[in-house]
């Protein structure tokens, strides 16, 4: 069986150093290169395809998250895991609809680290066990609005904009925008677009 190729990006040496030694071992797995930053990581994507990449959320010149969906719509059959010290609920969506397979903490126990590439090879989601305990905690409380935040949301559903929803609700535009970004936050919600999809599958309208 041929080694999964692995590509790690992340600035923080220490932690690359820690994890070349990991799949130092491991038969199946082999680093055929690192990236500190999103600009080194797409130089080495024009010479050698990896199979996975352990890419990490906060890099010095790129968003993770923007970086994960360039790579999956120039790359579609790269796999990638989510590195990161952030367990927010908003940022694990986000990751995961842009096209990332996994998402672990940088945290999390080695196991869960090497699991992860094995898993997402064989076309498996993988959530280290942090970050599928907030997701479920997640899923069992679902977001409460109130009053006013869910009219908001229904004139956004509906389509209005926000000088019209500013009319309809007695408020200043300003008032709205504030909101409206606020609405997203709490949603975990990138766009109107997921807004509205997220709102209508959640029945908060």
């Amino acid at each position: 069986m041929e080694k999964i190729k692995l590509l790690i990006v992340d600035d923080h040496r220490i932690l690359v150093g820690g994890l070349k030694k990991l799949f130092d071992n491991p038969e199946h797995v082999r680093v055929t290169g690192v990236a500190f930053t999103g600009k080194e990581c797409r130089t080495i994507l024009t010479k050698e395809i990896p199979d996975v990449i352990l890419l990490d959320i906060n890099l010095p010149d790129v968003s993770g998250i923007d970086l994960c969906k360039e790579i999956k719509t120039d790359y579609p059959a790269i796999k990638i895991v989510a590195l990161s010290s952030f367990n927010e609920y908003a940022i694990v969506r986000r990751m995961m609809e842009n096209g990332a397979s996994g998402y672990v903490v940088k945290n999390a126990m080695p196991e869960e680290i090497m699991m992860s590439v094995e898993m997402v090879m064989q076309n498996d989601t993988f959530l280290c066990e942090e970050i599928d305990l907030l997701m479920r905690k997640r899923s069992q409380n679902p977001v409460w609005l109130t009053p006013r935040e869910k009219e908001l949301l229904k004139h956004i559903a509906d389509g209005f904009t926000n000088t019209e929803i500013a009319e309809k609700m007695f408020l200043g535009v300003e008032t709205i925008n504030s909101y409206r970004k606020n609405l997203l936050l709490k949603v975990g919600a990138k766009n109107t677009a997921v807004l509205v999809k997220m709102a209508l599958e959640e029945k908060l309208i």
